[in-house]
């Protein structure tokens, strides 16, 4: 088996991060890149819940979501995979188990790295991670809610 791309998706909770010992373990044995992947909510989806939205003020928080994530990423990125060989940063907006799987796809990702329970999770394996799990065409290591408290 060879790897040569893992994808790290993160929501930046604490569940998430117990994933980087695997990320790093194996990308300092592999000699990978390592995708992490960060998916903003799509609000303008949802039925408004206190009056209407302008699509020009959505726009406006998915922008400053975007500035706020690409920070975060940064500090993840220089704080734990400093030693990695490569790494990618990506954002995106939508549903995050779509957008894992697209970005599988669009980058040719060799295995997904992600704890089974993120920062909204209510049970012990999360929505995110099952359907991540069910559709993915490549293999993916997930991290025990146990470890990843």
């Amino acid at each position: 088996m060879e790897l040569k791309k893992i994808l790290w998706p993160t929501d930046f909770s604490g569940s998430a991060e117990k994933a980087l010992p695997y990320v790093r373990s194996l990308t300092e044995k592999y000699n990978t890149e390592i995708h992490v992947l960060y998916v903003i909510e799509d609000i303008a989806h949802h039925k408004p819940w206190y009056g209407d939205f302008e699509q020009a003020h959505v726009d406006k928080i998915i922008r400053w979501e975007e500035k706020t994530a690409n920070e975060r990423l940064d500090q993840i990125c220089k704080n734990y995979l400093e030693g990695c060989p490569l790494y990618i940063k990506h954002v995106a907006v939508g549903d995050p188990a779509q957008e894992i799987l697209k970005l599988i796809d669009k980058e040719k990702v060799d295995t997904v790295i992600l704890s089974t329970k993120g920062e909204k999770g209510n049970f012990r394996f999360g929505s995110v991670a099952e359907k991540v799990v069910k559709n993915s065409p490549v293999p993916v290591i997930t991290i025990p809610a146990e470890e990843a408290v």
